[in-house]
């Protein structure tokens, strides 16, 4: 492969990369790396959203009047995220300084300890306690992952790459929801009820996944045993060209990124794309069991419905917004679509054309996150970029904060599911109309090949 360099400065034509070599090289990064960081994310994932299928039995273990409960698991549900807000910046500035290997492993074992610790649960307090800790545990893995892709791709390559990755949650709700519903079938083996046997089980994988980066992931370029070395110096020299081009557009320190106006816009698009995201995400068991009335098995089987779809629409759109430079239009577009989606599930009376329209709004929303962190992480290198993506991730995490917590109350109040999904399809249109007055990123950086 003809992967010689001739001086610093030079592009990947220059360089003597051929288009032909320089696809094999990211094919074969993007084979070596993303299906560890895909299971990483798919276990992480599971494990953060599996309290929707637990509160189908954790009202009568918490003792907790059904009346006030939507409120109580709400707030519960939420508070992982106030966890992960407070330590997300720190967590991804240790991850920059110390390498994903060893910090992306400290998370994962960490956070499966606590996952299993949450089956020992008996009384609100413990409920709230556990599911801060695992936030706090889990801080700085999705933004740490992000950062990490960026030592790699080249900017004109991470809507797709991103998208792959985040593709991850979807399939974790596809295939963790009917395992979920599977799970707690399990109540009363070995005196443990269904919920337990799932935090248990669930828990497992994050210890073991945590130990295989540990081994296996590299720190970057240099430390890759499967590239050769001139390989990884194209690589670098890439990703110095891309940053010396755009280089007036780009924040370098932490002080600069934190005092960017379209970071802190970012910042609350995602927020916004977390309020509809988790919002549903958290009550769609209940709201499928609701439409359905069936058993909780069929309710993981339905419930994977949408996560399939919305695995489907991240690769197309990520791979469209990398071909055309575009990411501002395939942002609003699809939280436009998405609110549309919302308002009819809210509005329609039939259960299927409502399950039509929520598959609508789950993949109008996760269509977004490809274009959305190319956006984000086109304008911040170094330490801007490790606290600049943990910042736009923790406030935006927020939303699952508010989204699970306010569906909650909602539907306590009004006794329906209508009001509550106006409310999250109402984020989503904001997010949309705020994404189209967001600048694109720089030709140079969004070139399509």
């Amino acid at each position: 492969m003809n992967t010689h360099t001739h001086g610093h400065g030079a592009g990947s034509r220059q360089a003597g990369v051929s288009p032909i070599a320089e696809r094999a090289i990211l094919s074969r990064i993007t084979w070596r790396l993303l299906p560890l960081l895909f299971v990483c994310y798919i276990v992480a994932y599971i494990d953060r959203i599996n309290v929707g299928f637990a509160k189908l039995q954790l009202q009568q273990v918490l003792g907790v009047d059904p009346a006030v409960f939507g409120g109580v698991y709400g707030l519960g549900a939420g508070l992982f995220f106030i966890g992960y807000f407070i330590f997300e910046v720190p967590s991804n500035l240790i991850l920059h300084r110390v390498g994903a290997r060893l910090w992306i492993a400290r998370i994962m074992v960490l956070w499966g300890l606590i996952s299993m610790g949450m089956m020992f649960v008996k009384s609100t307090t413990a409920f709230y306690c556990m599911r801060f800790s695992l936030g706090a545990a889990e801080a700085g893995f999705f933004p740490g992952v992000i950062l990490y892709l960026t030592y790699w791709f080249p900017a004109r390559n991470r809507a797709r790459t991103v998208a792959l990755f985040a593709a991850a949650g979807v399939i974790a709700g596809m295939v963790g929801s009917p395992i979920s519903g599977v799970v707690l079938g399990l109540n009363g083996i070995a005196g443990l009820a269904g919920w337990q046997w799932l935090f248990l089980v669930e828990g497992i994988p994050a210890v073991l996944v945590g130990v295989i980066v540990l081994l296996y992931l590299p720190k970057g370029p240099r430390q890759a045993r499967w590239l050769s070395a001139a390989e990884s110096q194209w690589i670098e020299s890439r990703l110095a060209e891309e940053a010396a081009l755009s280089d007036q557009h780009r924040c370098h320190r932490l002080a600069d990124a934190f005092t960017s106006g379209r970071l802190w816009l970012l910042c609350l698009l995602y927020f916004l794309l977390n309020v509809g995201g988790y919002g549903y995400e958290m009550w769609l068991p209940s709201i499928v069991k609701e439409l359905s009335g069936t058993s909780d098995a069929v309710v993981g089987l339905l419930n994977a419905i949408p996560y399939f779809a919305a695995a489907i629409a991240m690769l197309v759109v990520g791979r469209y917004s990398d071909r055309t430079g575009h990411r501002r239009w395939p942002v609003a577009l699809g939280a436009m679509a998405s609110a549309v989606g919302f308002a009819l599930s809210g509005w329609l009376h039939n259960p299927y054309l409502a399950m039509v329209a929520l598959i609508l709004a789950f993949v109008g929303l996760k269509s977004t996150l490809g274009p959305f962190w190319a956006l984000g992480t086109a304008f911040l290198s170094g330490t801007a970029a490790a606290g600049g993506i943990a910042l736009i991730n923790s406030v935006g995490n927020l939303g699952g904060f508010v989204g699970p917590y306010l569906v909650g109350l909602i539907k306590d109040h009004t006794g329906s599911n209508m009001a509550a999904l106006m409310m999250l399809g109402g984020a989503l249109l904001a997010m949309g109309l705020l994404a189209m007055t967001i600048p694109e990123a720089s030709p140079e950086a969004a070139k399509p090949k």
